[in-house]
């Protein structure tokens, strides 16, 4: 493994990213899973480029030594995004098919909804891309239509049970639940032990329940306005945010408000990103808690009776997904959780499967969405924290255009030209915008990692101005600044960084250092973050208090925080660029994803299902009939 095992004939200007992506002919998968020494019975093939690597391979693999760990961040991005995906898969392309490394780039899957909306697709870009383009961009191997099913099952489950609770009686109720066997005999299903412990009743025979305790085992007398959970499909449909349910004739009396999420926003999503094992996944599952009952109490899916059934539908979901490189470099595709509401990174057994596969010297390269105050935060507080895992360096991918933006420059908005601003050299701008790098880098230093800059160089990029840049990320401490031009010629384009990326693997000495500590109140911890973003205080409404006395109480403040705010600014303003400082952070309202294991506090407005825009990006895709090539993908 680690030898050059294609080579790319780069050609200017760079097409588009799907031509380049149908340029090249994908090695059989088996090729790459060969190289990493995986045999057969370690995955399954799904065709003839994608395979899913079976969890039996980390039992196989534990006493073996990890490769080096590395996290991808970036500056507060534009709205065109900056090119973090774009960065991992080159820096990966470098280390591999240049520097004669053993590599991994373990990313997220995209979601269909920014695909066919404005975004496009997120396979990387240029000559930095995962391939085939297409099958990464489109179904993959149905981890998210999984998510999709069983979130809706407990979404079913959840207005199914209210439905017979209000037309049956306690005993009723508990008869159907425990229906006889051919012999009479009534008995309680595995899953039901669980709230039977949950109520503190270690009775095992149905018969043996008192009146009283039949009451409380039946009846969860869910508050239909505490329930949290909706329902989700993975495209953007504006019209789904609210909806009515219940309007059918014989439902009546049973209509109540709720709306859809966008597929990724599940928690089921963040479960399937957060867990470590199988046993773990279940577990996590069965403790998702979908609302209280009136008298207050946290309801599971298991209370429902559905977490085993949910872990059914994830089963082969867990299983991460094996791609390649353009330059044939193995790529894992496991999970892609919101990076708003949940973490934004993809998944800890894609890592822990790929850093046992690299080994001593090899390196794992991951990751983390938006900018590295949301993204690269979550990173280390939540996902290192439940992994175990800790990273060696953390890349902050900065571009001219972003810092132009951040030193004062005209506003950038997605399907809109670029000033001229951004397109002429600017060096005083560039400079005044590096507060906001330079802010980055020392969040990130903090965690005691390396901190390396990528500047993805654009064509329009001076030499004065990329020197600035380079000039100030090493003044406010980085461990090295490197100008990369992977998007143009691959990994060659990335090989300084990689170099980069080896020394700052290698010289690395601090342990990890968490922002704060789990035993801490969850209004501690808020304000750790908050003041890791330059605020000087922190203002909850009277909601967010009420909601934060709720969990507190319930026993959910020792878990990590998870905050929902804009990623186009530190603060909560996403006007606010540079970087802000001294501002009072709202707290409007905080939720709970107590099976993905964290507490959301929504600071502003976050949308979880997003809209299409006047033209989507879905008038340009379409199917080339004589040859069944997908075109127009971006």
């Amino acid at each position: 493994m680690g030898k050059t095992v294609r080579k790319l004939e780069v050609v200017s200007p760079v097409p588009a990213d799907i031509d380049i992506a149908n340029s090249v002919e994908p090695l059989h998968i088996s090729e790459i899973a060969q190289q990493l020494n995986l045999s057969p019975q370690h995955y399954d093939l799904y065709g003839k480029y994608k395979a899913k690597v079976l969890l039996s391979v980390l039992d196989e693999l534990q006493g073996s030594e990890d490769g080096y760990y590395v996290v991808v961040g970036g500056i507060t991005p534009t709205p065109l995004g900056e090119g973090k995906s774009t960065t991992t898969v080159g820096l990966c392309q470098a280390l591999g098919a240049f520097l004669d490394k053993k590599v991994f780039t373990c990313i997220r899957q995209p979601s269909q909804g920014p695909t066919f909306g404005i975004k496009g697709g997120a396979a990387g870009g240029g000559y930095s891309q995962v391939i085939p383009m297409d099958e990464f961009n489109l179904h993959l191997t149905g981890d998210i239509h999984a998510i999709t099913a069983a979130n809706n099952l407990l979404a079913a489950a959840i207005d199914t049970r209210i439905f017979h609770e209000s037309t049956q009686t306690d005993k009723g109720l508990f008869n159907r639940l425990c229906p006889p066997n051919k012999e009479g005999k009534r008995s309680f299903s595995d899953i039901m032990f669980r709230r039977l412990k949950k109520l503190g009743i270690s009775k095992t025979r149905p018969e043996e329940l008192t009146p009283q305790e039949i009451k409380r085992f039946a009846r969860l007398d869910i508050d239909p306005n505490s329930i949290t959970w909706r329902r989700v499909m993975d495209i953007n449909d504006r019209f789904l945010r609210k909806i009515s349910i219940g309007q059918g004739p014989e439902e009546k009396g049973m209509v109540r408000e709720t709306g859809f999420d966008i597929s990724v926003a599940s928690e089921i999503m963040a479960v399937l990103a957060l867990t470590t094992s199988l046993a773990d996944m279940r577990e996590r599952l069965g403790k998702m808690v979908v609302g209280n009952s009136k008298a207050g109490d946290p309801i599971t899916a298991d209370d429902l009776g559905v977490g085993g059934a949910l872990t059914v539908l994830m089963k082969d979901a867990i299983n991460p997904t094996l791609m390649q490189t353009l330059e044939g470099t193995p790529v894992m595709v496991h999970a892609g959780p919101f990076a708003n509401i949940a973490h934004g990174n993809s998944s800890i057994v894609a890592d822990k499967i790929a850093l046992k596969l690299v080994g001593p010297g090899g390196f794992v390269v991951t990751e983390a969405g938006f900018g590295a105050d949301i993204g690269t935060e979550k990173f280390m507080n939540i996902k290192c924290r439940y992994s175990g895992l800790k990273p060696q360096c953390a890349v902050i991918v900065a571009t001219i255009r972003a810092l132009k933006m951040h030193g004062g420059g005209p506003e950038v908005v997605a399907g809109k030209p670029l000033d001229h601003a951004y397109l002429t050299e600017n060096v005083s701008l560039v400079e005044a915008g590096c507060v906001n790098l330079a802010r980055h880098i020392s969040s990130t230093k903090a965690y005691g990692v390396n901190v390396v800059v990528a500047v993805n160089k654009f064509s329009t990029d001076s030499e004065a101005e990329l020197n600035a840049v380079r000039a100030a990320a090493l003044a406010a401490g980085a461990f090295d600044a490197v100008i990369c031009t992977h998007h143009a010629h691959g990994g060659k384009g990335a090989v300084d960084l990689g170099i980069a990326v080896q020394k700052a693997c290698e010289s690395v000495s601090q342990p990890l250092k968490f922002l704060y500590p789990l035993d801490t109140s969850i209004k501690e911890k808020i304000e750790a973050i908050a003041k890791s973003y330059g605020a000087g205080g922190v203002e909850y409404s009277e909601q967010a208090e009420k909601q934060i006395e709720m969990y507190t109480k319930q026993g959910f403040s020792n878990l990590p925080i998870c905050m929902a705010k804009t990623q186009y600014s530190f603060s909560h303003d996403a006007s606010a660029k540079g970087a802000p400082s001294g501002f009072i952070l709202p707290i409007r309202d905080v939720r709970a994803s107590i099976g993905a294991g964290f507490i959301y506090p929504l600071v502003g407005t976050m949308s979880t299902m997003p809209g299409l825009p006047t033209r989507p990006c879905f008038y340009d895709i379409d199917l080339d009939t004589a040859t069944g090539r997908v075109i127009g993908l971006s």
